[in-house]
């Protein structure tokens, strides 16, 4: 049963991770939104430091292993971490080296050898990253709708398209990407493909400039006849020919949103919280210069307090489900959704307390701004409302 009391090893993350994003990443954090770019010398020394962008990052080599309740611990750890350094920044938090969102898909559906040989690349001796490329100019929500195509050739496959929106996608030493061999069969024709960087007909067009999240790379990708091997198809061809479950590009792509909605989830707390505690304290500070009215301002404060509260419980069930094997879509679902609300929400009402004092550089006008994306991206709250309600009415039958 889950429980909301963290564990000793629990505490430490989050203590150790608060620490960081306090020490190192709000000091560089509005600079870095003016600049558009973190630091290459930052980013150099956190890697130094072994800290990256994965789930487990910050739980050391036993992260993921199982506690004295017999639980796997990864995923909560994750949301846990997340929130901290998204606390510090959230644009900064996405920049750091690591696999990001393409290390799930490679560790639930790659074979061993491309577990191997794509996520040992994440070592200290200097940055690097994955990516995930999904997202298209016709297939954003509906990722069913993927467009770019993979034609079997021999010893390989020949990708054209296009892939838009991609965090890291220019920086990136691969990318997980998903095509079709067949647009009639729907998602059973999708394929998860990972593509190296430096790989013929495979290029970055174009880096995207963005009201929020400034500091981190988004970038589109271009695939014009691009020869992938066979031994790039995540999971191999045999793991696209299981009988029992049918399994396509498209269930990858569905699977890695289960794992990485509640980071997503727990990244908007993280914003919501720096807004709430920074608005709190210049409220205390300097209250004769905020305004005449203590009860609405303490009225809005106690709301952002009860609605982190409640987005937090979501986000570590989901996690939790995460950890002990049990699905947990309907969950993931909800707590994005919630968290990517209650975030924006928290955001307006601490820039209708502060008035003129949070805007011009202020921290929580940086982070309305940031704010913004995290109920859109990895799917739109109607996206997330959708995946609910099939879920809800999947015991009568009813599809929706």
């Amino acid at each position: 049963m889950i429980t909301y009391e963290l564990t000793e090893q629990q505490k430490q993350i989050k203590e150790l991770t608060h620490w960081f994003a306090e020490n190192e990443i709000r000091p560089i954090s509005l600079e870095a939104d003016r600049l558009g770019k973190v630091p290459d010398e930052w980013l150099d020394k956190v890697n130094k430091m072994g800290i990256q962008l994965n789930t487990s990052s910050f739980g050391g080599d036993d992260a993921d292993k199982k506690s004295s309740k017999n639980e796997r611990q990864g995923n909560r750890l994750g949301v846990i971490a997340t929130e901290e350094i998204a606390w510090g920044d959230p644009a900064i938090a996405l920049s750091l080296p690591g696999a990001g969102l393409g290390g799930p898909p490679i560790q639930s559906s790659g074979t061993p050898e491309q577990k191997q040989r794509f996520l040992s690349i994440f070592t200290k001796d200097k940055p690097r990253w994955g990516a995930y490329a999904l997202t298209e100019p016709e297939a954003g929500s509906d990722a069913s709708g993927v467009q770019t195509t993979a034609q079997k050739v021999d010893g390989g496959y020949i990708l054209n398209g296009q892939k838009i929106f991609i965090t890291n996608g220019g920086r990136a030493s691969w990318v997980v990407v998903f095509a079709t061999i067949d647009k009639s069969l729907g998602r059973a024709g999708q394929r998860a493909f990972v593509v190296e960087k430096g790989t013929k007909g495979f290029s970055c067009t174009k880096l995207v400039k963005k009201m929020g999240l400034r500091a981190n790379e988004t970038a589109e990708l271009l695939f014009e006849d691009c020869f992938v091997p066979d031994e790039n198809l995540l999971g191999g061809e045999e793991f696209y020919k299981t009988a029992a479950s049918k399994p396509s590009g498209f269930q990858v792509a569905m699977k890695t949103f289960d794992s990485t909605r509640p980071i997503v989830a727990a990244m908007a707390i993280g914003i919501a919280r720096a807004a709430y505690e920074y608005t709190i304290d210049l409220v205390r500070k300097e209250y004769p210069k905020v305004g005449q009215f203590p009860t609405i301002a303490s009225e809005l404060l106690a709301e952002a307090e009860q609605d982190i509260a409640a987005a937090r419980y979501l986000t570590w069930e989901a996690a939790w489900k995460a950890d002990i094997g049990v699905a947990n879509a309907k969950e993931a679902a909800m707590s994005k959704a919630y968290a990517g609300q209650m975030a924006l929400d928290v955001c307006v009402k601490c820039l209708e307390i502060l008035g003129p004092i949070g805007l011009d550089g202020h921290l929580v006008e940086k982070l309305y701004r940031d704010v913004k994306v995290f109920d859109i991206f990895e799917g739109t709250n109607q996206i997330q409302h959708l995946v609910i309600a099939r879920r809800q009415y999947a015991p009568y039958n009813v599809r929706v």
